[in-house]
């Protein structure tokens, strides 16, 4: 069956292009829309920024995304808008491409398309474009000669008036797409998606496309078989409860970040580290998790807030909590035909605080090095209850039980977090790679004791402030 979708709004029917083409490489390549620039090919300078839009809840919304991680197949559905789209002649620009002449935000030009097109699904918004969620915007376009500043002032210009959105048409999407002997699956429900694994137990899952993507874009593969997520219905649920919260694996960074910030503040802080903005709106946490990287971001976390894993297949349904599903470098408990359906979180309770912390080379998108994860419960001055888990220092996402066991039945307090560097040292035996050395590494997470002490301390001491 042919894809469906609008480019700069004229419909497209697509049914002769490889289903791992990239986005990018399309656009160029066959649409001769040479306005979408390559860069790093892997989402992390923003010159690919294409606009997806589509309805959601009967209202329209615009979302900046990398075209060089996505393949074609994506699509599917959507409306596309390129650079090229924003404006009908040369004498009419669109706001965000006048506010950028007026404020002189190009000079070489290689990456202001990926700017405006950031800047574009900003204004769709209905945020606030306040200097933060500005720089929030901007944070995954990097700009090498005309600097930030004019940027930022062309934000806050074309920001400065709201868009007149209209609904968007609604269009539908296919199940299926075939290629020579590609195939790319869309299912729409769980049932289906199980059978079709079942069917192609080889097949690769795809959720966003930001670790997946870049099999495509840099390595060039040609996937013989995918089947994509993120029309499965049961996937992109979220439900909470007293106790607890469950994401669909296939819910985005995006459409979790709300809940996440308001029940555990800090790993919503992580997130908006892992990637840009066009990278959170595809990706997802149960990709994050599947791919059973020892440096993602998000298992850690989860691992210490003691999560739990809903796994399916056409055997059923089964839960395991989530430090027991990694069992060694990029290997999991998932059995053939298997996926992640969705991760149970349980909410704090009132003696529980949350903190992760990320050290990477540089802040905002960027691989960790080291990150740490901590739950700690405190009754008084004692530590009543610990759960830490670490990433970048083993083979897997691992919890740290024998620094638990040093804490608990503990004073908390400085001295006891100085004591944990060696304790870290028990649980975990770290190598040396381009990140970091394992000295480094073991010294880091030792230090993290410290600045979770003193982080919990000074949330205590504004609550005392409070009380007064």
């Amino acid at each position: 069956m042919a894809l469906q979708f609008t480019l700069n709004g004229e419909m497209r029917q697509v049914s002769s292009v490889a289903p791992t083409m990239t986005v990018l490489d399309y656009l160029r390549e066959y649409a001769e829309l040479t306005g979408t620039k390559e860069g790093c090919a892997e989402g992390d300078c923003g010159a690919c920024t294409i606009v997806l839009a589509e309805n959601v809840d009967g209202k329209p919304s615009y979302q900046a995304v990398n075209a060089c991680l996505l393949v074609v197949p994506q699509l599917d559905g959507k409306h596309v808008i390129t650079v090229e789209g924003l404006s009908d002649t040369d004498e009419l620009l669109d706001p965000v491409q006048d506010a950028m002449v007026k404020t002189d935000g190009t000079q070489c030009g290689f990456c202001t398309p990926g700017f405006i097109m950031a800047l574009y699904a900003l204004r769709q918004s209905d945020e606030e474009a306040s200097d933060g969620v500005i720089h929030d915007a901007l944070a995954g376009n990097l700009c090498r000669c005309t600097g930030y500043r004019p940027i930022v002032e062309a934000a806050r210009e074309a920001c400065a008036s709201a868009p007149d959105n209209t609904v968007l048409e609604a269009l539908s999407a296919s199940s299926e797409y075939f290629e020579g002997d590609q195939s790319f699956y869309a299912p729409t429900s769980i049932a289906e998606m199980a059978d079709v694994f079942a069917a192609n137990p080889e097949a690769n899952l795809l959720g966003g496309g930001t670790d997946l993507g870049i099999l495509v874009s840099k390595e060039r593969e040609a996937l013989a078989t995918v089947i994509h997520t993120a029309h499965v219905a049961e996937l992109l649920e979220i439900e909470e409860t007293d106790k607890d919260i469950t994401f669909g694996a296939a819910v985005t960074y995006t459409e979790a970040l709300p809940f996440i910030e308001r029940l555990y503040p800090s790993f919503a802080t992580m997130i908006t580290r892992i990637g840009s903005r066009q990278i959170r709106n595809v990706g997802t946490i149960g990709g994050n998790v599947g791919n059973a990287s020892p440096i993602g971001d998000t298992p850690p976390c989860l691992i210490a807030l003691d999560a739990t894993l809903a796994l399916y297949s056409k055997a059923g349904e089964r839960e395991l909590p989530i430090e027991e599903f990694f069992l060694d470098y990029r290997k999991t408990d998932l059995k053939q035909g298997e996926f992640i359906k969705a991760i149970r979180i349980p909410k704090l309770s009132e003696n529980q605080e949350f903190r992760t912390y990320k050290i990477s080379k540089r802040y905002d998108q960027d691989i960790s090095a080291v990150i740490g994860a901590y739950r700690i419960e405190l009754d008084g001055e004692k530590v009543a209850g610990a759960r830490i888990a670490y990433g970048g220092m083993a083979a897997t996402p691992k919890r740290g039980v024998a620094c638990e066991a040093a804490l608990i039945g503990n004073s908390w307090d400085l001295a006891t977090a100085m004591t944990m560097l060696s304790v870290v040292q028990e649980d975990y035996q770290p190598i040396s790679d381009h990140r970091a050395t394992k000295e480094y590494r073991l010294q880091v997470a030792g230090n993290l004791f410290q600045r979770l002490y003193q982080d919990l301390a000074g949330v205590e001491e504004a609550l005392e402030v409070v009380a007064v």
